[in-house]
């Protein structure tokens, strides 16, 4: 394929999706990701896109995020490989909230598994993941669908809410920094996530690093109230998203590293995670660095 022809259908991809990962235009443009990147570049030179830590975005201002259908097929081994990790962090018998999304969504195909589990989500498509679980209790709140995402959002979801005590929430979103922390393009959907928030004693997020270093409207979850973040290894020559990493690690964010999709794993996974026992915002005092955090 020529130059001209792949930029063409590169740039159709972004249009389409809003956001695609490197590593995904690579694949359907049928070449390798450092020529991909040369693409990305000189569509950006021309004012046709805008280059994000490991993908390409529609030019101007705050990331847009993309409808459930496109976002469906972006990034998508490596939600799977968070989500294969995230599930292991879970321990039986354990109550939690999981928020509406793509990766939320493959994290409670996996949570139909572990017996004993209390489910309060406002997705329904996390619910219906669950739906045939066996020993798997799933709590549904109020509200109004979004057909954008399948959620259920406004005064009915976080008033159903109220009063709900758990143990962790798993949610995702849009864009994630470490001077902001996790957001969303949604006003409604991103006050149901606060109240997720507040009803959960500690916040693991999930988030490819597609999402690092991207920055959305409305803010969900501020970084010193995110416990844990599960995410992916970003491909070499990615150093920005890499620092962000190292930057919300230097925040007191504990970091659960996916490898690249197609590594070998260098050691067995983690254990699951201790039951919560500090407040929001209360930190070890000894902060990790980046090399030190992949799984083992």
């Amino acid at each position: 394929m020529f130059a001209a022809e792949r930029r063409q259908l590169i740039l159709e991809m972004v249009r389409a999706n809003g956001a695609v990962s490197l590593r995904e235009l690579a694949r359907v443009v049928q070449t390798s990701e450092v020529t991909v990147r040369r693409d990305v570049r000189a569509l950006e030179a021309e004012g046709l896109l805008d280059r994000r830590h490991g993908g390409a975005v529609l030019p101007g201002g705050l990331t847009r995020e993309s409808g459930f259908p496109q976002k469906s097929h972006l990034a998508t081994a490596e939600k799977t490989a968070i989500a294969d990790l995230a599930a292991s962090l879970v321990v039986e018998g354990e109550a939690i909230v999981v928020g509406a999304g793509t990766t939320t969504q493959e994290l409670a195909r996996r949570l139909a598994r572990v017996p004993g589990l209390t489910v309060v989500t406002n997705s329904l498509l996390v619910a219906q993941a669950l739906a045939h679980a066996n020993r798997v209790e799933v709590v549904m709140t109020g509200g109004t669908l979004r057909g954008s995402n399948y959620g259920l959002v406004g005064s009915g979801a976080e008033q159903s809410l109220q009063g709900l005590r758990v143990s962790r929430a798993f949610l995702s979103g849009a864009g994630l920094t470490a001077e902001r922390g996790l957001s969303t393009s949604n006003m409604l959907a991103a006050s149901v996530d606060r109240a997720l928030v507040q009803a959960a004693a500690e916040v693991v997020v999930l988030a490819d690093h597609t999402k690092l270093g991207a920055d959305t409207m409305f803010q969900t979850v501020p970084t010193d109230l995110i416990t844990h973040l599960v995410t992916d290894e970003p491909p070499p020559g990615e150093e920005r998203a890499a620092t962000e990493l190292q930057a919300l690690a230097d925040r007191g964010v504990q970091l659960v590293v996916a490898p690249s999709p197609g590594a070998v794993p260098e050691a067995a996974p983690r254990e699951p995670l201790p039951a919560p026992r500090r407040p929001h915002g209360l930190r070890p005092p000894a902060v990790p660095r980046l090399a030190d955090l992949r799984p083992h």
